[in-house]
């Protein structure tokens, strides 16, 4: 039974049934079947263009971002757990695909794609995806902020056709190593560019519906052709591409590979996780449906192992493309599988015609990608809402771009929790009940102090707890309380507005009924719910050194009987001198 909402806590079947299981179930007819061939038509259109223009920026060929669109994206709409998610490969990937290729070499960045999905096969079946949740926003911001600056860069030889005999990798050398070479700047490759990139831009403001991307690129490789520019194409470097799908074959695996490029398979599988996860609960906040998150994980881990099988790159979910799929109109999954079906049919016949498309066309591509992966309003925000989230966005920016994207995600994550643990202790709440001496309460004149009562008792002091009691706010809470057990004897803690506590709050709390009960003092424990009580006696705070109330009245209650039985026993004491009057 789920705490929270009540509800029985669903079965290992019913967390990993792919939603296509769910659909089909539910009833699937030919209106539907309509509604998914036009979405799927859309999205392929979409993904031609930029799946070729991905895998060159990652540095391997056009046609192994071609099988990673088909085989990738066809599974992770088949075994996944969103109705709506498209896969393929993602431009959040071209840094570390890049650095990997560069390292390893193709072999091995296809050896740390098929590990990154065993990988995330694991995750998914341990249910750690419901985790990623905890991620801070201004991490996601950051990092995806620090991916399109570094995507930009990555494409400005070709935006600007340098010629370079090495680039570098790294950012600051990248920008130097461009710079001396500024002066072999190709005309026509510019061109190509602004004309790729001021055709998307249009058409995305005066037909949105259209597809922006292709129609920039067919624009561009006809004028380029038309008249003959001197411009670097899919051809000319990579000789085009195949018209079939390769046979699957493992790669060469052995330990010293295997070892290699384990840091990179675990950044594949991190960063896969968070794109995929993020582009789901994207889909689910246009459509208000529901994903599930670990059975998503286990479809792009089966994604990833067959792609790699047949020689492509990384898959995730992709926010655009999936994005895409929702406004046109898409109902369930098979829509994905057949914008994969699409690009294989486009491969087998508009194979010898993409040898024509300059790679300035497709650096404009990426220039408009890498543009809109800035989320500009949600940085703004950032910056103006608090100087702790300002921190995490920068600090995370600045680690993507100038260090690593893993450092980045770890080290704002990190940044996150540390600000929201001094947030959370910060909003942990003592305050006194109301003055209990009868010597401090005054009427409503403010002139004469009321008569002194039991609940006015000058030997107890009562506060209430609120909010997320841990160990961040458990020595600033501690040492107050030691501070009024030295006017108090006893104390009445009411915990009603106490959430959770944990084993540091706990800890205190039984050194605060130690130091009482030596001091022949009693603490109440007021309102606490059933989990709070299960963690104080945990650590020792049960009777008889520890007392539990309903409400603090209760409490008041029970101490002034006890007071009222001490004074009777003291008065009818033979032993007692006073009672004696001796």
């Amino acid at each position: 039974m789920d705490a929270v909402t009540g509800r029985k806590a669903p079965t290992f079947g019913e967390l990993f049934t792919p939603k296509l299981i769910t659909v089909l179930k539910e009833g699937y007819g030919g209106k539907q079947l309509r509604q998914d061939a036009i979405s799927g038509l859309t999205v392929a259109i979409v993904a031609l263009p930029l799946s070729m223009a991905i895998a060159i920026a990652s540095g391997v060929s056009p046609d192994r971002g071609l099988f990673t669109a088909i085989v990738g994206g066809f599974l992770v709409s088949v075994l996944g757990g969103s109705r709506f998610q498209i896969g393929g490969p993602a431009g959040a990937f071209i840094v570390l695909v890049a650095a990997t290729v560069a390292q390893h070499g193709v072999e091995g960045l296809v050896v740390a794609t098929m590990m990154s999905g065993f990988f995330m096969l694991v995750i998914g079946y341990l249910r750690l995806g419901t985790y990623i949740k905890y991620i801070p926003y201004p991490v996601t911001v950051g990092f995806t902020a620090g991916i399109g600056v570094i995507i930009f860069a990555s494409q400005l030889k070709e935006l600007l056709g340098l010629t370079v005999a090495k680039e570098p990798g790294e950012l600051v050398p990248k920008i130097i190593a461009l710079s001396d070479a500024i002066g072999t700047v190709n005309a026509s490759a510019v061109t190509i560019s602004l004309l790729t990139i001021t055709l998307i831009v249009a058409v995305r403001m005066l037909r949105p519906t259209w597809p922006a991307m292709l129609i920039g690129v067919a624009a561009a490789t006809a004028v380029a052709a038309a008249f003959s520019l001197p411009v670097e194409t899919i051809g000319t470097r990579f000789g085009g591409i195949p018209r079939t799908l390769p046979m699957p074959s493992l790669p060469e695996l052995n330990w010293h590979k295997v070892s290699a490029v384990l840091p990179a398979a675990l950044s594949f599988a991190l960063l896969g996780t968070i794109e995929s996860l993020l582009s789901a609960v994207v889909a689910d906040g246009m459509t208000g449906r529901r994903h599930r998150s670990n059975c998503e994980l286990v479809g792009q881990g089966f994604a990833n192992i067959a792609s790699a099988l047949f020689g492509g790159i990384c898959v995730t979910g992709t926010i655009a493309r999936t994005a895409t799929n929702v406004r046109s109109g898409a109902y369930s999954p098979i829509s994905g599988m057949l914008h994969a079906g699409f690009l294989l049919l486009f491969m087998l016949i508009a194979a010898p015609l993409a040898g024509y498309i300059p790679l300035s066309a497709l650096a404009g591509v990426l220039a408009v990608v890498s543009y809109n992966m800035v989320e500009r309003e949600a940085v703004v925000a950032l910056l103006r809402s608090s100087w702790g989230d300002a921190l995490v966005l920068l600090a995370t920016l600045a680690l993507v771009i100038f260090r690593d994207l893993s450092e980045g995600i770890v080290v704002g994550f990190l940044l996150g929790s540390i600000l929201f643990i001094h947030r959370m202790a910060h909003n942990v709440g003592l305050e006194q009940e109301r003055p209990l001496a009868a010597e401090d309460v005054a009427d409503a004149d403010n002139e004469a102090p009321r008569p002194y009562d039991a609940y006015a008792d000058p030997d107890t002091a009562v506060y209430r707890l609120s909010g997320a009691f841990f160990f961040g706010a458990a020595t600033t809470v501690g040492s107050a309380l030691d501070m009024i057990a030295e006017h108090r004897r006893n104390i009445v803690l009411d915990f009603g507005a106490v959430p959770f506590l944990d084993s540091s709050a706990a800890k205190m709390i039984e050194g605060v009924v130690h130091k009482a009960s030596k001091a022949k003092g009693k603490v109440y424990v007021t309102a606490a719910s059933a989990a709070v009580r299960n963690m104080l006696a945990a650590h020792g705070v049960k009777s008889p050194h520890a007392h539990f109330a309903r409400s603090i009245d209760d409490a008041k209650a029970a101490l002034k009987g006890e007071g009222a039985r001490a004074s009777r026993a003291t008065l009818t004491d033979p032993n007692n001198t006073a009672s004696a009057g001796i």
